[in-house]
């Protein structure tokens, strides 16, 4: 018995040639403008921009200038081993400007942009940053109790972003982040915040050990949420002015951010999982404080 191919393009018979050559392609018949065939696409065609496309400032002067101007620089990358005339001039501006730079391989800066970047590629902060020296005593003259949190280099945009929408529906009147080594305020962890990000004072300070110790000669509690405390969240009195740290997604809250916290206080887990989302936590200790304060304005 002679055996049936099971080939998706068996011929109908031996004497004939294989059925999708009979005739043309189908939409070679079809006189509609609006039909296109499965053409593969052009790969000449221009490419829609990314979403979240970040300004960049491209090169020593324009940067140099940037600054001068009055933007805020999230982030500015060097290349390493860069041999310029302006580069001291730069590191000038940056060092008056108390702005932090970071040496990367040029193949880096190639990957950000395909400009010519000289070198030097800075990325425009989409919002405006505070100085916490500076904006801590504006907070004080307008509430006299006033309730910030601190972000010790949390790098999760996404939790940035929740942290910071939770604190600005529990009336958090600041956030504190580090100049590095924290997730980039991005338009990312502008969308995940739900605008919060736009609305709630971001202090971005070079130095977090300051940042406490001007906080407690300015009367604030500091309380350090960390699962490693005896102490219960709940017995904490938020009523007064505090000062909250949240530590980062892996290693927690530093020691010597630790030693400086007048409280350490820990979430009760009953589960085999050992802690919970930053984001989660913050929470839970925002609206702790939001229930104390709410509780004692109503007595």
């Amino acid at each position: 018995m002679e055996k049936t191919s099971n080939s998706k393009y068996a011929h109908r018979s031996d004497d004939r040639k294989p059925f999708y050559n009979d005739r043309k392609p189908f939409y070679n018949d079809r006189k509609s403008r609006d039909f296109k065939p499965f053409n593969k696409p052009n790969r000449s065609e221009s490419k829609p921009e990314p979403k979240n496309k970040q300004q960049l400032v491209c090169g020593i002067r324009p940067v140099i200038e940037a600054i001068d101007s009055g933007a805020q620089i999230d982030r500015l990358l060097i290349q390493s081993g860069l041999a310029s005339p302006l580069l001291s001039e730069l590191k000038a501006t940056l060092h008056e400007a108390n702005i932090p730079f970071q040496y990367v391989p040029v193949e880096k800066l190639d990957r950000l942009t395909h400009g010519n970047h000289q070198g030097v590629v800075a990325t425009i902060a989409p919002i405006q940053f505070h100085s916490f020296l500076e904006y801590l005593p504006v907070l004080q003259l307008r509430n006299d109790n006033p309730f910030v949190i601190l972000l010790d280099h949390i790098t999760d945009v996404r939790n940035m972003g929740a942290i910071v929408r939770t604190a600005e529906c529990a009336g958090v009147q600041a956030v504190v982040i580090p100049d590095h080594g924290s997730a980039q305020i991005s338009e990312d962890a502008i969308k995940t915040s739900s605008g919060a990000l736009l609305r709630v004072p971001i202090c971005r300070e070079p130095n977090l050990k300051t940042v406490i110790n001007f906080a407690k000669q300015s009367g604030m509690q500091v309380v350090a949420a960390t699962e490693k405390a005896s102490q219960s969240y709940l017995t904490i009195d938020y009523t007064k002015p505090t000062l909250l740290i949240m530590g980062s997604e892996d290693t927690g809250i530093s020691n010597e951010l630790l030693k400086l916290a007048d409280y350490r206080a820990a979430l009760p887990i009953r589960g085999e999982v050992q802690s919970l989302n930053v984001s989660v936590a913050a929470a839970i200790f925002m609206y702790e404080a939001l229930r104390q304060r709410e509780g004692s304005a109503e007595e």
